[in-house]
């Protein structure tokens, strides 16, 4: 009788898991520079607006700019805490220090994040229909301060996995409890 519960158990668990995994986005690693400060991304964006820049098209037979237009919606739905505004456009002046995220979808294997926050060319791989693939690098003027990448199945950027997707890879690429000054303790505060 106990093994006929748990068997039932188990497969009560895996109906209920399964369809919850299938939605779910996959975020990969992540990485933050000794100068990373959760701060300075709630100082340089609180009520303001914040830079994207978008590499690559993740959906190769639609438009790109059918495909950015759609995306900051999904984006804005899923930002990070800072009450911030995310935009394509380029502040005029620039700001100093200049904070951005850059998206590049599809990214060569061996594509690294410094170049990519310095403008250098962007590198990618063949896009696998079906599947949205990101690497988020957070930007302060030409030096990254944390990556990481992202993917789930869609058929779209209309797709709400896409959101989804956002809604999980934000709080890792923004961390909030990552602060330079963490690990000096409380003697040097």
């Amino acid at each position: 009788m106990p093994f006929a519960f748990a068997r039932i158990a188990a497969v009560l668990f895996a109906a209920i898991a399964l369809p919850a995994l299938a939605l779910a986005a996959t975020i990969g690693g992540a990485y933050y520079a000794p100068q990373y400060d959760y701060r300075d991304l709630w100082a340089a964006t609180d009520g303001k607006p914040f830079q994207v820049v978008l590499g690559g098209n993740p959906f190769p037979g639609i438009d790109p700019a059918v495909v950015a237009r759609d995306l900051l919606p999904a984006m804005q739905r899923a930002k990070p805490r800072p009450a911030l505004t995310f935009t394509y456009d380029r502040p005029s002046p620039a700001p100093s220090p200049d904070y951005r995220m850059v998206l590049v979808f599809d990214p060569a294997n061996n594509l690294n994040a410094d170049p990519v926050c310095a403008g250098e060319p962007m590198r990618f791989k063949p896009n696998k229909p079906g599947v949205f693939y990101v690497y988020a690098i957070y930007c302060r003027n030409d030096r990254m301060l944390s990556y990481t990448t992202a993917w789930t199945d869609a058929s779209g950027p209309t797709d709400p996995r896409i959101e989804r997707l956002f809604r999980e890879l934000f709080p890792v690429l923004f961390k909030e409890g990552q602060s330079r000054w963490a690990d000096l303790g409380e003697r040097f505060m």
